[in-house]
Parts: structure tokens; sequence; C-alpha cells
């Protein structure tokens, strides 16, 4: 039996650290902070989105990020402050649009595979995360923008996701707490909503259970590799502690970069960095005015969820300025006033602001497999659909292991 490092104790490391486990592999997870999913995996927007599977390589997002860039609320945001990393991201991210349609309907079928696991796992594991399953009501408010989701509705299509065409009265229909004028929109009965933090701590007292030995506040301060095996270098305190495995994976967000590195890899991870609000339902009228169905606006390109009687979601924006998790109140504002406008008797006086960092790869595909080395691997990059996309990553990361393990690519380390 092969031992396997994963570091990262997010929602991909710790999917990672179970698909592997269930396979029989002795597993380590590796994880800065005191408990998992206590970074991007924290607050994101809740949504298990197979309908916003569009990857963003496409010359209208240029055109709208070049419109926003000297606009502090936009929902798109890149500081003009240059940088080799940032460079060669964008430099890739154009090559990349040629591949939209193709990634567009790949992301897709591998959204609805995921679905099936993950669901599949909070049974067997006795997770309570908050699901709602009323589906993604997508909301447009003029031509251009639903004509757009027309064309994108034949690629998700194609990938087998079901949507349904809505008019405005359907819209009022489905989700009557909804203020505002709208073109139309369309339904994902099949997507859901759920709280990520719930889900992946539910999750990784799981991978506990199975014999996954979970290991909290412990900074990786590096990692090595050769074809024998992989060694894992933590400082925990004043401690510096060096674990030797049979093959480590990387599964740590936007670090994955810096750590891929030392493993003689490139992987060109950018950390986007997307905010949220929590609106603290606190009394009757809020909760009875709040949204059950989860909403994306595109205009706004923010998307919500109902996690439970009370609380309200409301998550979006892209901000490319480096390695800053700082809260922004000028992006934190348009997050407030969407409530406002659109769910005028939800109280805003209870709110709660977050940020995160989302690992994006400039294809807007997630990096899952091998490295250079037949002892490392890769589970990371998957961008704004990390919590849509891990338990099928988690699972092909599994299915690549299995396969090197079967062709004696992973040697025990003892061995060495």
């Amino acid at each position: 039996m092969q031992s396997i490092a994963v570091i990262g104790g997010g929602i991909t490391g710790v999917t990672s650290a179970y698909a592997l486990a269930k396979r029989g592999y002795q597993v380590t997870l590796f994880e800065k902070q005191r408990y998992a999913a206590m970074e991007t995996s924290f607050a994101n927007g809740g949504q298990l989105s197979a309908s916003n599977a569009e990857v963003w390589t496409c010359w209208s997002t240029v055109m709208k990020g070049l419109k926003w860039m000297l606009k502090k609320d936009a929902p798109l945001l890149v500081n003009p402050k240059p940088s080799w990393h940032k460079f060669s991201w964008f430099a890739e991210f154009m090559a990349a649009i040629p591949q939209y349609e193709a990634n567009t309907t790949e992301t897709a079928r591998m959204a609805i595979a995921a679905r099936e696991l993950l669901f599949s796992w909070a049974e067997a594991e006795n997770i309570d995360f908050d699901l709602k399953q009323k589906g993604i009501l997508h909301i447009y408010r003029d031509k251009a923008g639903f004509e757009h989701a027309q064309r994108v509705s034949r690629l998700l299509a194609k990938g087998g996701l079901v949507r349904e065409t809505l008019a405005p009265s359907d819209i009022q229909r489905i989700e009557p707490t909804l203020k505002g004028q709208y073109y139309g929109g369309f339904l994902t009965p099949s997507d859901s909503t759920g709280d990520i933090h719930k889900y992946t701590q539910g999750l990784a007292a799981a991978c506990e259970r199975l014999g996954v030995r979970c290991l909290y506040e412990q900074d990786v301060a590096d990692v090595s590799a050769d074809a024998r095996g992989a060694t894992v270098v933590v400082r925990q305190g004043d401690e510096t502690l060096a674990h030797r495995f049979d093959a480590v994976v990387v599964s740590a967000g936007v670090a994955s970069r810096k750590l891929a590195a030392s493993l003689g890899d490139r992987v060109n991870i950018y950390p986007v960095k997307g905010y949220s609000i929590t609106v603290n339902l606190t009394d009757a009228q809020s909760q009875a005015a709040a949204p059950q169905v989860s909403l994306l606006d595109d205009e706004t390109k923010l998307v919500t969820s109902r996690l439970g009687q009370d609380r309200f979601r409301v998550a979006g924006t892209a901000e490319f300025n480096g390695y800053n998790k700082d809260i922004r109140a000028d992006r934190i504002k348009p997050l407030i006033d969407w409530v406002n406008q659109c769910f005028p008797e939800v109280s805003t006086r209870s709110v709660v602001p977050w940020a995160g960092l989302r690992p994006m790869m400039p294809n807007m595909m997630p990096r899952v497999g091998r490295g250079r080395l037949p002892t490392v691997f890769y589970n990371t990059g998957h961008g704004h659909l990390g919590w849509t996309l891990s338990a099928v990553t988690a699972d092909m990361l599994a299915s690549v292991i299995d396969s090197a393990a079967t062709s004696d690519r992973l040697v025990p380390a003892s061995a060495s």
C-alpha cells in the first residue's frame, strides 16, 4: 500500500484525500490552518453549478475587462500594476480563446459527473451542509446578455446539461421575492446549493474515520521529489519536520504554483480574488423576503445561495490584484446594494463580508494528473468552480494514481 501526502485542506485537497483513502491508500493531509476549509473554501457563493460552466476565455470577457479597468466597483477589476506573472497568465488566457467552446462543454460534462459523486459521499458520511435542490436561475436584464446565454446553453447541452428558457413572467413565478425588470432567464433544475465550509469539514472528519492522518497548523515550507518518493518539509511552531512518502499530491490552491515550481513543474495559477457577504436573516420578514431559489445575475456577475433558514449568501466579482486578501469596502458595497435593490425587504443590518483567492489556470480548466516526476500529482486550479468540480477531479486523480501504482511507477519510499 502506497503512502501519499496531500498538500492542502480546502475542498480539492479534502476530496482528494477522501477518494484516495476509499481506494486503500495511506494518506496524510497537510493544512496550514487550524481547521479544514478556512480559506477559499470558507464562504464562497455556495452554488453547485454546472450551469455556470462557461469558461471566461472569450473576447467579450476581454472587452469587458478593458471597459471596467478603472471602475473600482466593476464586476471584473484588474490592477494595472505590471508583473511578469500577470503578463504570462493573460498571454496564456488569450491563447486559450480558440478552445472556449470545447472547454465550456467539457466543464459542463465534468460538473454533471461531479454532482453524483458529491451527493453520494455526503449521504454515505451523513454530512449536513444546508443542501437546497431548487435549481439555479440565471437572470438577464437585456437582449444582448440573454442571446449570449442562448448560445452558451447550446454548448452546455453538448455536455449533457438541460436548461429551461424563461420569460419574465416565469422568473417572477419561480422566485416571487425577486424585484426588478428582466428580459428573460434560464433555469437549471438539476443544479443546487449548499455550504462548502460545512461540506468540507464534514468530509475531513470522514477522512479521519477512514484512517487519513490530518495534520493541521503545519505550514509546508518545502516539497521535493525524485523517482522513488517525495519529501514534505513542514513548519510547526519553531520546529521543522521532514516527512517521506511514496508520492505527493499538490492541492494547495493559490500556493500550488510555488510548490509546483519547486517540483520542476509549471502550474501557472493566478490568485483571482472573489468577495462574498453573508446576510444574517435575523427577523421573520427578512427570512420570508430572501429568495429560496439560487440566482446568477449576469449583468453584475453575482450569485446567491440560501443557506438554511437564517442565512443568505451573495458572492461574485473577480479581482486581479496578486496575493492580496484585503476585504475592500468599495468591493463589498455593490453586493449590499444589490441585495437592497433586488430584495428590499431583507434587512442588511447584519452582514458578514469575506474575500478569498480563487486558483485559476489561464485556460480555466483544472490541472489534474501527473507532474514531471512519477511521484508527483496535481489536483488544483479549479478557479470559480472548485466545489462544483471537486468530487470528479478527486476521482480522476485517484484513477491516475491507481494507474501509476499498477504500472509500478510508485515504488515504496522504504525501498529507497
